[in-house]
């Protein structure tokens, strides 16, 4: 989207009272991205974004406003709490799960717009299987007369199952027995390939199509899954997903401030802690990760970290992930003034 900093920043002040600070360095990290993709390929790969750090007490605004640039851009994003990884059973290429996850928030976006694009075929597609259940076929030896009014009885239905007038009548439809899908992108890419073996072997098994009666209204949802997977070519989705991952994404870090060793505790800290951020530095450096739908390079990926740093200060972390995030906002604590406008003046 073709927005400059100052009419992101409008946007922003429909949802977000105050923050102008940062939302500003926000729009201006956004608008950096949309410039580079002007560029030539090759000027393309020497421009990486400038992550963000945000500071500022819980309930500010730091994840709205994350959330809301990224639904206006319409570009992958993902919230995740740096904490979860010093949890027990978290061992160092967890963290590339967010990577796998932001995938996924890929996927879904361009699905939805390739289904937006075929809403007419996939419809045309509903409506065709339902008639035909409703009305037999007309057999190839009938009169012109009787074609006639086989037509306009097509059309009559049609117009009925359109309207809604047929959603209580009952049908017949070939219904797989047995739907097994696995999706946990959790899993390391190795794990993810055993998944899909027993994914295999369960359609096999589930080949045999069973008939099962459901009314108008429910096939309709039934054959508009089915249309989608028959319409819509799944690898080419894949691949524009991972694209937009890789150029647009966005991923909220947020409480960065628990992984981070304060001086003044250094005894009461857990070791996880350090662990966790050598960990993620490949990631927001640079790194290549494989999922089970490709291989996802990070190097344009815009991280936003967010923490209170009540207890420590952003200079506690590792001078490397320091370095990784070279624009630095303080957010505004919330007053009475505020906290009013919030109730009285936002658009939601």
């Amino acid at each position: 989207m073709n927005l400059t900093p100052k009419e992101i920043v409008e946007y922003l002040d429909k949802y977000v009272i105050s923050q102008h600070n940062a939302k500003k360095t926000i729009a201006l990290a956004l608008r950096t991205r949309y410039r580079r993709m002007q560029l030539s390929q090759e000027l393309q790969n020497d421009i990486t974004p400038k992550n963000i750090l945000m500071i500022g007490s819980t309930g500010v605004g730091k994840t709205e406003i994350s959330r809301r640039l990224a639904k206006m851009m319409k570009v992958p994003f993902i919230k995740v709490e740096a904490s979860k990884y010093t949890e027990v059973g978290f061992v160092g290429r967890d963290v590339e799960s967010m990577i796998r996850d932001l995938v996924v928030a890929s996927i879904t976006i361009v699905k939805a717009e390739k289904e937006e694009e075929n809403r007419e075929k996939i419809e045309n597609y509903v409506l065709n299987k339902i008639v035909e259940k409703l009305l037999p076929p007309l057999p190839e030896s009938a009169s012109e007369s009787k074609k006639d009014d086989y037509q306009r009885l097509l059309k009559a239905m049609e117009d009925r199952v359109l309207s809604g007038e047929m959603d209580d009548k009952i049908i017949q439809l070939e219904v797989q027995k047995i739907h097994v899908e696995f999706n946990d992108t959790n899993l390391p890419p190795e794990m993810a390939k055993v998944q899909e073996s027993f994914s295999k072997v369960f359609s096999q098994m589930s080949k045999e199509d069973n008939k099962k009666d459901v009314t108008v209204k429910d096939a309709k949802s039934i054959l508009r899954t089915e249309a989608n997977s028959k319409l819509l070519d799944s690898t080419n989705i894949h691949a524009e997903a991972l694209r937009r991952a890789e150029n647009g994404g966005i991923i909220f870090l947020d409480e960065i401030d628990k992984i981070a060793i304060s001086e003044k505790s250094q005894g009461r800290n857990d070791p996880s802690k350090e662990g966790v951020q050598r960990d993620l530095l490949p990631i927001v450096e640079g790194s290549s990760v494989s999922t089970k739908y490709g291989v996802i390079n990070t190097d344009h990926i815009l991280f936003i970290a967010a923490g209170a740093f009540h207890l420590c200060k952003p200079s506690d972390l590792i001078p490397e992930l320091q370095g990784r995030f070279p624009l630095r906002v303080e957010l505004e604590s919330l007053t009475e003034e505020t906290l009013y406008k919030i109730l009285t003046q936002t658009k939601n």
